[in-house]
């Protein structure tokens, strides 16, 4: 859990940023390698990738820093936590229990923050600089301040702590406690929302519409329909940031112009300027783009503010400031079109659930993947890497305890012996 819960806490910035996680990974991952050996399926995954940096370092178009730093990070993560998940006999549950009990004290940080900034007591209180988290801030909006907790700002906690709060949304409308109890749901809620965060606020609408989709669209619609559409209202009318962002996005997304005519949020020309250098590299190299570690590369060729009477914006030019985007610059259709097909495989409605805990956890993992493909470009940030095993292995044993089930309430009845066989 400090994992993918504390990675605002960094020992060292040069020659790389050295997150507290990386030394979890360094402790544990040995022992596990020793237990368990290699994970083939990882390797599989990632040879075509390491084939294809290789060729695109000696094309030019990468160099050897870029890759290996990301190649061995992504890769270390990936199977770090297929050991994790073995470690724990693939007990998914067990597993999303103890990422819940992370979120529930993250989330009770949280409001402990906003009481010392309501009270003002800065030193011990809202600014948890003093917790050793050195590669965090906090940021002035909302009621005074945005929530971000123990996370470096308010969108990695709207990204990681978003699968919390589908759960608890869930607990609260529909009067359950799955996974946590109500006390516990009402607090995530309340932190959620008080991080003022786009992030957040596209996974409080993807909450509502999978709720809609798996209780059924006409009957929960009243219910459903009006805290959407006022959610949305509120936070457009109300949020500076959103409803900024919001109308820049979509400004700049269908500007037939030159868009430097346009004021717009910053935030959305980053995302747009990524989305043109993430198109340009991947018209150039469909197949496999440009290698792991190779988006900034790219952004220094394409990016659209190489003129000179352009401000030169370079946020989130090693990220892309989108997994998706990141993936079609870096890897191409084959990165693309396994993550894609990966999300949409292994989702299930609560219909193909073998309880109500599967299609939940099942629900509550593709938020965030969702989310880390449209705003969040680190791949293995906050141990996302743990969030796709778990999302994998949900699908997996909801299978065989679906198929476990039918057998069981339906089994197969022994098929007769034929005569001639029976004389033979």
């Amino acid at each position: 859990m400090i994992s993918i819960f504390l990675y605002s806490v960094t020992f060292f910035t040069t020659p790389f940023e050295g997150y507290i996680s990386y030394f979890v990974y360094l402790l544990l991952l040995p022992l596990l390698f020793f237990r368990y050996g290699i994970n083939r399926t990882t390797v599989i995954i990632f040879l075509p990738l390491l084939v294809s940096g290789i060729l695109y370092i000696l094309r030019g178009d990468n160099t050897w820093a870029l890759f290996t730093k990301v190649f061995i990070g992504f890769f270390t993560s990936v199977l770090f936590y297929s050991y994790i998940v073995r470690l724990y006999n693939n007990d998914i549950k067990a597993l999303f229990r103890y990422y819940m009990i992370g979120a529930t004290v993250v989330s009770a940080i949280g409001i402990y923050q906003i009481i010392m900034f309501w009270l003002g007591i800065n030193f011990f209180g809202y600014n948890l600089a003093w917790f050793g988290l050195n590669k965090w801030t906090y940021t002035y909006g909302g009621l005074g301040i945005r929530i971000n907790s123990v996370f470096s700002e308010p969108s990695y906690f709207g990204a990681v702590i978003a699968p919390a709060f589908f759960v608890s949304l869930h607990n609260m409308v529909r009067r359950k406690k799955a996974f946590i109890n109500r006390t516990a749901s009402i607090m995530i809620i309340i932190t959620y929302l008080l991080t003022f965060s786009s992030v957040a606020i596209t996974g409080v609408f993807i909450s509502i519409i999978l709720l809609l989709l798996n209780y059924g669209l006409v009957r929960q619609a009243y219910i459903f329909a009006p805290i959407f559409y006022f959610s949305f209202t509120y936070a457009y009318n109300n949020l500076d940031e959103f409803r900024d962002r919001f109308d820049g996005t979509l400004e700049i997304f269908s500007a037939k112009d030159d868009i430097n005519t346009f004021d717009i949020h910053g935030s959305s020309f980053v995302l747009y300027n990524n989305y043109y250098v993430a198109k340009e590299n991947f018209k150039r190299n469909p197949l496999f783009g440009t290698g792991l570690g190779s988006h900034p590369i790219a952004f220094d060729k394409y990016s659209l503010t190489q003129s000179s009477d352009v401000i030169q914006i370079t946020f989130n030019k090693a990220d892309a400031n989108s997994m998706f985007l990141r993936l079609l610059s870096e890897t191409g259709l084959y990165g693309v079109s396994f993550i894609l097909y990966f999300l949409i495989r292994h989702f299930f409605w609560r219909g193909k659930s073998a309880d109500d805990e599967y299609w939940i956890m099942s629900s509550a993992l593709g938020i965030i993947i969702v989310l880390y493909l449209l705003r969040q470009g680190h791949y293995f940030l906050n141990g996302f890497p743990f969030f796709l095993w778990m999302y994998y292995h949900t699908w997996k044993i909801n299978k065989e305890e679906r198929l476990k089930n039918a057998q069981e309430s339906d089994p197969e009845p022994v098929a007769e012996i034929p005569n001639l066989i029976l004389r033979e």
